[in-house]
């Protein structure tokens, strides 16, 4: 990426003040300086979140401790004695002793019950469905700028900024716009929001519902997140109104939450379903790309013109146990990271009006390294979660030596190797740069990348839903195998950084309906 364009994307702050009027009086302003890119995780880690990470171990899995030493201790007493001493003692101990011998077993019992009963129910992922717009709203990078200057809503200074962005910006010549965004009048209206939304929400219900084999009125539970767009009635109320969904189901819609919103989407619908059992929940992820259309000279705002364009993603769970022999994976872990106390990161992505009033989302020179602190914090707290036992024990003993000699300058943290942890690895293809520096501050290999890389080139930044359509590639190249790690990171507005991770419950053959099928030959390309 160019200068120019590089340190709107990363900055340093250096001085804090607030706007004495406006309409932002009282709200904080800051000077920043350039700083181009991540900060080096290996420089420091928060050690206190990795602390969070064990706490979590510990409080999910306790039993994991207790029963190794209660069969440790019945294996030391009965490896003592024989098994015709050990059938004497028991016999000569309770016959006499009705009583306690039926208490023991009631003990049991309760323990037992009380242990399947507090058990989280295992969430399964039936399917999913990324939606693949038809082929006339495909444009070019060359197009895209064309398109954009027809349009006459840009001068040559915008234009020619823009241009620059989408060439360097890892999005290939066959992502997806609205056509309504060419056009001279105003797109940014319910009328077009509705319009793009009921497009790419039902066909990727459709081909949901037609792929799983189930009807709308199964379903259970829906939460749908849309971080720009959010009508009266809801987009959750628009589903359930388009295909006649029961009228006691429990849906959900949540708005302004950013690209990371996939994977709080799922958060939500994992409680939902832990709490109704024998139950389907429906999540779907999308962003309207129309409505969010910026037309000013801002730059900080037309960043988001470059990268964002249609996607939608529908995907189906299940809490029923039977749905185990057809699911595709379970969800084994969902972990959340929220910045947003510090002023920095709550503004790093902001929805504002420019100064001749055009809406659009800013994006500040402070990105980058926000969202580094965010990403740092979300796999420090990760780690104990996921991480093998070698892995485990070196990123344990950094934690004893701060505790007991402190930090020093000269001994760096143990960055433990998150390839051990994962087999797939579904990054939120935000930008090239972003990818980059992931790429190198976490030690991945192309290979890691690759389906955050190419569904970046392929469909450009789909918003919450990237990271189905990183899935679907490696679906589509048919690498999921049966116990397989997949690792989804989510990053956005707010600042959040949030993960989930499931293990592949089936090797995954290349399905027939796929967004990738078309040109899966041709991937991966050259960036």
């Amino acid at each position: 990426m160019a200068q120019e364009e590089q340190s709107l994307l990363s900055a340093e702050i250096i001085n804090r003040g607030i706007h004495p009027s406006g309409p932002d009086a009282g709200s904080p302003t800051f000077s920043v300086r350039v700083q181009r890119r991540l900060p080096d995780f290996l420089q420091s880690v928060n050690l206190k979140y990795v602390k969070l990470g064990y706490h979590y171990l510990i409080t999910h899995a306790i039993y994991l401790a207790t029963i190794p030493v209660l069969v440790l201790v019945f294996s030391a007493e009965v490896g003592s004695i024989s098994k015709e001493e050990l059938w004497r003692k028991i016999w000569e101990d309770t016959r006499y002793d009705l009583v306690s011998l039926l208490a023991f077993f009631a003990v049991l019992v309760f323990t037992l019950s009380v242990y399947f009963m507090s058990k989280p129910r295992p969430i399964y992922l039936i399917d999913f469905a990324c939606y693949k717009p038809s082929d006339d709203l495909k444009v070019s990078k060359e197009e895209f700028i064309e398109l954009a200057r027809k349009s006459g809503k840009f001068d040559e200074a915008s234009l020619d900024f823009q241009g620059r962005i989408v060439q360097s910006s890892g999005i290939g010549d066959e992502t997806y716009v609205p056509k309504a965004i060419m056009l001279p009048e105003n797109c940014a209206t319910m009328k077009e929001g509705r319009a793009e939304a009921s497009e790419v929400i039902f066909g990727a219900l459709d081909e949901l519902f037609e792929k799983c084999r189930i009807r709308p009125k199964d379903v259970g539970i829906l939460v749908v997140n849309c971080s720009l767009f959010n009508p009266t009635p809801s987009l959750s109320a628009m589903i359930v109104n388009h295909y006649k969904m029961r009228g006691n189901i429990l849906s959900f819609n949540l708005g302004g939450m950013g690209c990371s919103a996939g994977v709080i989407a799922l958060d939500l619908a994992r409680d939902m379903l832990q709490a109704n059992p024998n139950n389907y929940a429906v999540v779907v992820s999308t962003e309207m790309v129309a409505f969010n259309w910026y037309p000013g000279r801002n730059r900080s705002m037309l960043i988001p013109n470059c990268f964002f364009r249609m996607g939608c993603s529908a995907v189906l769970l299940s809490n029923r146990r039977h749905d185990f022999r057809r699911a595709k994976y379970r969800l084994e872990h969902i972990v959340r990271t929220h910045k947003g106390a510090d002023d920095r990161s709550f503004r790093s992505v902001y929805q504002e009006e420019d100064e001749h009033r055009h809406k659009g989302l800013a994006i500040s020179r402070d990105l980058l390294e926000v969202g580094g602190d965010a990403l740092k914090t979300n796999i420090t707290t990760l780690g104990p979660i996921v991480l093998p036992v070698s892995e485990q024990l070196l990123f344990f003993s950094t934690l004893v030596r701060k505790q007991l000699f402190g930090s020093s300058k000269t001994t760096k943290p143990y960055i433990p190797d998150y390839k051990l942890a994962f087999e797939h690895f579904c990054v939120h293809a935000a930008s090239k740069t972003v990818l980059d520096e992931m790429e190198k501050n976490l030690e991945l290999s192309d290979k890691n990348m690759e389906a955050s890389r190419m569904t970046l080139h392929r469909f450009g930044n789909t918003s919450s839903s990237c990271i189905w359509y990183e899935l679907a590639y490696l679906e589509a190249k048919e690498r999921v195998r049966r116990g397989d790690r997949v690792w989804q990171l989510g990053f956005g507005s707010g600042f959040k950084c949030n993960s989930a991770v499931w293990r592949a419950l089936r090797r995954v053959r290349k399905p027939n309906k796929n967004p990738w099928l078309d040109c899966i030959e041709r991937y991966p390309v050259a960036m």
